[in-house]
């Protein structure tokens, strides 16, 4: 069983920035996909960003600009950060994992912006 486990969630207020992290079970590959989705009520789930060991491979247009996703092998984490951080943001994020042609998810973290 692949267990992802999210830490960084919480409220920020409008302008602010945030950090997530997902840490995977045992050691991260090159060949791994990563990254962030979030989902806001009322809305599908969408992709956030994506990275492999080649680099960013998908970014929403939403956040361009105001995202950074890194792979942090020695800590077997993905980190996001997130800076300018605006109300249509608020979300509960899922960390994701693409490892030998399967697809795990975390249970999700609760990003809210608010003053």
């Amino acid at each position: 069983q692949v267990q992802l486990v999210e830490s960084g969630g919480g409220s920020v207020q409008p302008g602010g920035s945030l950090s997530l992290s997902c840490t995977a079970p045992g050691s991260i590959f090159t060949t791994d996909l990563l990254g962030w989705y979030r989902q806001a009520p009322g809305k599908q789930r969408e992709l956030v960003a994506t990275i492999s060991g080649e680099g960013v491979t998908n970014q929403a247009g939403s956040v361009q600009g105001r995202l950074a996703i890194s792979i942090d092998y020695a800590r077997s984490t993905v980190n996001l950060q997130m800076f300018n951080l605006k109300p249509e943001d608020a979300a509960v994020y899922y960390c994701y994992l693409n490892r030998f042609q399967r697809e795990y998810w975390g249970r999700g973290t609760q990003v809210t912006v608010s003053s």
